[in-house]
C-alpha cells in the first residue's frame, strides 16, 4: 500500500510512524532510508507534472519530462553540448533516449546541431531560449512564491541537494553491484 505507515521503536524506545512504500523493504539498518525513498518516489513524480505543466504553460504543450531536461541543460551557460555530455550530466543511461530528445527539440526548431568530424555539437536556437526564459518566467510567477526566501530555508534546500547527489552516487554503484549478481 503506498504511503503506509509502519510504527517502529525508536532508540528512545517510543513508536515512530514511518510513512513508506513497501514495508517489507524497511531495514533494521537505516529505516529512514524506506520514508526517504517514498519521499523521492512522490517528490520525483511531483517534479515530473511541474516541469510538463510549466512547460504547457510557456506556450509548449506535449513535451516529455526528458525533453524538458534536455532543453534547459543544451540551454545552460550557453554553450553547445555533446549527446555525451547531455547524458552524464543529467545521468541518463540510455543515450537513444536522449537521442530522441535532441531531434525532437531540433525538429520543433529549439536546438539545432553542428557537425564536427564525428560528433555534433548542439545548442539552442533563439527560440530555445526564449521558451526556456518563458519556463523561467512561470516558474517565478507559480513556484517560487511558495519559498520565503530565508537564509535558513535556502541553507536547508543546499544542504538537501547535497545529500540527494551523495545519494544518486551510492545508488548507481548499488545499480552496478546488482547487475553483477
Amino acid at each position: 500500500m503506498v504511503g503506509k505507515a509502519r510504527a517502529v521503536s525508536s532508540s528512545e524506545g517510543e513508536d515512530v510512524r514511518r510513512i513508506v512504500s513497501s514495508e517489507h523493504l524497511v531495514s533494521d539498518k537505516c529505516p529512514e532510508l524506506s520514508e526517504l525513498e517514498f519521499g523521492m518516489i512522490i517528490a520525483s513524480h511531483a517534479f515530473g507534472r511541474w516541469m510538463i505543466r510549466c512547460m504547457s504553460a510557456a506556450g509548449v504543450k506535449d513535451m516529455t519530462e526528458t525533453e524538458i531536461l534536455v532543453l534547459h541543460h543544451v540551454n545552460h551557460r550557453g554553450r553547445e553540448k555533446k549527446l555525451a555530455d547531455i547524458c552524464f550530466v543529467l545521468n541518463i543511461e540510455d543515450t537513444h533516449v536522449v537521442s530522441y530528445a535532441v531531434k525532437k527539440l531540433a525538429n520543433l526548431g529549439f536546438v539545432s546541431g553542428e557537425r564536427r568530424g564525428k560528433e555534433m555539437f548542439w545548442s539552442c536556437t533563439a527560440e530555445g531560449i526564449s521558451l526556456c526564459e518563458r519556463y523561467r518566467q512561470v516558474r517565478e510567477a507559480c513556484l517560487m512564491p511558495g519559498f520565503s526566501g530565508a537564509e535558513e530555508e535556502n541553507l536547508r534546500i543546499g544542504d538537501l541537494a547535497r545529500l540527494l547527489r551523495t545519494l544518486s552516487g551510492r545508488y548507481d554503484q548499488g545499480a552496478r553491484a546488482a547487475s553483477s549478481i
